[in-house]
């Protein structure tokens, strides 16, 4: 049974007409970050870039060099949409887009991380045995047909990527409204629409839905009698996301990606001249099954734990931000800070308050008060720019404070601590962040 729900032979139109959606969105992702600013904003103003902690080596190209980095992500995404030199074409782009992913988080994004993934997952489809030029130009790559395990992987990826949103936004702040309010309150300029993301039914609406929806989705896309109107409902509600959090190619994506719910029938009836269904649908058990089957299960594995691992971090995620990243925990909170950093001259006690203006951006001082990460990660910065020099300094973090979701501010980072000789750890706690109001309690007891 298992080997029949992976290893049927089922018509690829699915697949097919995915990769040319997938093709023009990263091209419309890729040409839109340059058109908008978000390459020079995030990638080529700042003096300093926060990367993913661990890839300090990966740094944005000098001068104005991202802007091609980013006009080939987009001339990729073109190749793909036509299936031209597709394997290159897409394992080109997922490179590129990991290497753009990692080097910066200043501006993370949800859908940047499960855009990598996707890629990834392109980069093994055979998704130009047909619709591409790639099939024209070589006969013999030709097929109407894959096996029925590239559908269960991209569902299976979708499916823990709604239930762990829903999950995540179980929580008092999320189901109290308050999280939605506060994020409403960012669009109360909005024409027209602004006003009315101010009224408390709007909040309450858009806070049940947002957990009803992705717990339910995937399954209702699934089940043949609730199929079309979960895809009507997935269209007001992506396209509604669109409109009011202006998110980006995710919604579109979102989208695309319901082109592996319906029946291929329906599917080639809609976008193929040809309309005859590929309808063998036979048992053929690949040469590498174990290889697959090994990698599949790494892979998902991984994709299981990594959303939990917060639970396994002391005190809670919503105030260490310890595990958010990579966990699905999408528009879940608001965060604000206030900070100041002293270097201290170990050799003649010299020290002096940081200009933040003078090594940061806006946008990265910001954010750089409110997210502990970023906080040790400059205090490093610093202690290298001093070490360039032949001196040997101490950071402290002072008056370090956090509100989140609107709630009085609070203090975040001990003051005591010499944040140049910290350790980073990516799956432990950090003792240099102060205790939330709940592990304050409990300490107490």
């Amino acid at each position: 049974m298992f080997d029949r729900l992976l290893f049927t032979k089922v018509d690829n139109s699915p697949l097919l007409i995915f990769r040319v959606f997938f093709g023009i969105l990263i091209a419309v992702e890729s040409f839109g970050a340059i058109a908008t600013g978000w390459v020079r904003e995030t990638l080529i103003a700042p003096k300093f870039t926060f990367t993913f902690i661990g890839f300090e080596w990966l740094q944005p190209l000098p001068g104005n060099g991202m802007y091609f980095y980013f006009g080939i992500m987009g001339i990729l995404g073109i190749l793909i949409t036509l299936g031209l030199k597709y394997r290159f074409s897409i394992i080109g782009f997922t490179i590129l887009w990991l290497g753009v992913y990692l080097m910066q988080k200043s501006s993370y994004n949800n859908h940047y991380y499960l855009l990598a993934l996707i890629s990834f997952m392109m980069c093994f489809f055979p998704a130009n045995a047909g619709l591409s030029l790639d099939a024209r130009r070589n006969p013999s790559i030709q097929s109407k047909s894959m096996f029925s395990y590239v559908k269960w992987i991209v569902v299976a990826q979708l499916f823990l990527v709604y239930t762990y949103a829903s999950i995540a936004k179980l929580y008092g702040d999320w189901l109290d409204f308050s999280t939605i309010e506060i994020l409403m309150q960012q669009r109360k300029d909005f024409p027209i629409i602004g006003p009315i993301l101010q009224q408390p039914w709007v909040h309450k609406t858009i806070g049940i839905t947002g957990i009803v929806f992705d717990a339910l989705i995937i399954p209702a896309l699934l089940w043949k009698p609730t199929r079309k109107m979960a895809f009507i409902i997935s269209i007001v509600f992506h396209l509604s996301n669109s409109l009011i959090f202006q998110i980006g190619i995710f919604p579109y994506l979102a989208l695309a990606f319901t082109v592996f719910f319906f029946d291929p029938k329906t599917i080639r009836g809609i976008f193929f001249k040809d309309k005859r269904v590929y309808s063998d649908n036979g048992n053929v058990i690949p040469s590498y099954r174990s290889w697959l089957l090994l990698g599949c299960g790494l892979y998902f594995l991984i994709q299981v734990l990594l959303p939990i691992r917060h639970h396994f971090i002391k005190d809670d995620v919503l105030w260490t931000e310890e595990g958010h990243r990579l966990s699905w925990r999408m528009m879940l909170r608001s965060r604000q800070g206030q900070i100041q950093f002293k270097v201290v001259n170990q050799d003649n006690g010299g020290a002096y308050m940081v200009k933040l203006k003078d090594h940061l951006t806006k946008k990265q001082q910001r954010k750089i008060a409110a997210y502990p990460d970023f906080i040790w990660q400059f205090s490093q910065h610093l202690k290298q720019v001093h070490k360039t020099k032949g001196e040997r300094v101490s950071v402290y973090a002072l008056n370090s404070k956090v509100s989140i979701n609107g709630k009085p501010y609070k203090p975040f980072i001990d003051p005591e601590v010499d944040l140049a000789d910290e350790k980073w750890d990516h799956f432990g706690h950090h003792d240099w962040i102060l205790p939330s109001i709940y592990e304050q309690k409990e300490r107490i007891k």
